[in-house]
């Protein structure tokens, strides 16, 4: 769907990185790179909130993660929207940073519309797996897919 009215990610300085290497088929999550500290951190910022230092590296996760928490927007909040609903919006925790947590979309596959996985099948804690897509505006974010149990 290539239509200017449809979100897209605002890339600032600190999160960069993390676009970055999302269009490279990596999920990378910032982390505080103090000796002794190494805390994750979501969304990227300049200071490590555990320790303040400046110091930060990008580590790759595995991109498995469990759908903490969905939504189904009806109506869309945005025009733009209406045409893929009922779609699904989650929140996604991370099996290898369960305290880091992102938002998106469930799909069939990478490049599926918003509406392509059947409402019935999303429930709290079923395991996902992250895939890349590269949206109108080039930005290549992450969607996710149902694991199969």
């Amino acid at each position: 769907m290539n239509d200017s009215r449809l979100l897209t990610p605002v890339v600032d300085d600190d999160g960069a990185p993390f676009w970055e290497y999302a269009a490279q088929g990596e999920l990378r999550i910032q982390a505080c790179a103090a000796p002794g500290c190494g805390e994750l951190r979501f969304p990227p910022r300049p200071c490590c909130p555990h320790c303040q230092s400046f110091d930060s590296e990008w580590r790759r996760m595995s991109g498995k993660g469990r759908i903490w928490s969905y939504v189904l927007p009806h109506p869309p909040l945005l025009p733009a929207y209406a045409a893929q609903a009922p779609y699904n919006a989650v929140v996604v925790e991370l099996a290898d940073a369960p305290h880091i947590r992102l938002v998106g979309n469930v799909v069939t596959r990478p490049d599926a519309a918003l509406d392509s996985v059947d409402p019935a099948r999303l429930r709290i804690g079923a395991r996902v797996q992250v895939a890349f897509t590269e949206g109108a505006d080039g930005v290549t974010a992450p969607r996710w897919l149902l694991e199969r149990s």
